[in-house]
């Protein structure tokens, strides 16, 4: 009996530390990492806020990684993602701990996934993907810039918050851009 439950205690704590081992970096953790990152860098923060079942943040990610743009968001910021309102898609689990606060913070709160927001090296909020929109006075969340209205919005945020952007540079994001636009 005593090795059953010597066998039974050593089973939940293995559960138990597999679950944490799975459980994501909390929002504080991810952009505290970042944060030191764009200290020691000098470079602003990108920071993604996005879902798993989520299509067009599947579409950010396919923009982020692609390996023409990958090295021109890299050489102008540290990048970070959170995983928020991974309960809509039935996982909750995948939601980055705190990060719902943290959108909340930055003014993404019900504007919806993608959300995209820029600070300074100390963490201090420069721009978000909320568009300036006349009827809306918190503006309208571009998500992943797929229509001509939402890439210039991107294009905005891009030239706000990085004065050395190379037109190059410039060019290469916005032409992928609008590329993937018009199929």
């Amino acid at each position: 009996m005593r090795r059953i439950r010597s066998f039974l205690v050593l089973l939940f704590l293995l559960c138990v530390s597999a679950q944490a081992a799975q459980q994501p970096p909390s929002a504080e953790q991810v952009l505290a990492a970042a944060k030191s990152d764009a200290v020691a860098q000098h470079k602003p923060i990108f920071l993604v806020f996005g879902a798993s079942w989520c299509p067009p943040c599947r579409q950010m990610e396919a923009f982020m990684g692609d390996r023409k743009i990958r090295p021109i968001l890299e050489k102008y910021f540290v990048l970070a993602s959170l995983h928020v309102l991974e309960q809509r898609g039935k996982h909750p689990e995948l939601n980055s701990p705190g990060s719902e606060k943290l959108l909340a913070d930055f003014g993404g709160e019900s504007m919806g996934v993608p959300f995209l927001i820029v600070l300074d090296p100390q963490a201090q909020l420069l721009i978000n993907s909320n568009r300036p929109v006349k009827q809306k006075p918190a503006g309208e969340n571009i998500g992943y810039p797929a229509i001509p209205v939402e890439i210039d919005w991107f294009m905005t945020m891009l030239h706000k918050t990085l004065p050395a952007l190379t037109k190059a540079d410039a060019d290469t994001i916005e032409s992928w851009l609008r590329r993937a636009s018009s199929h």
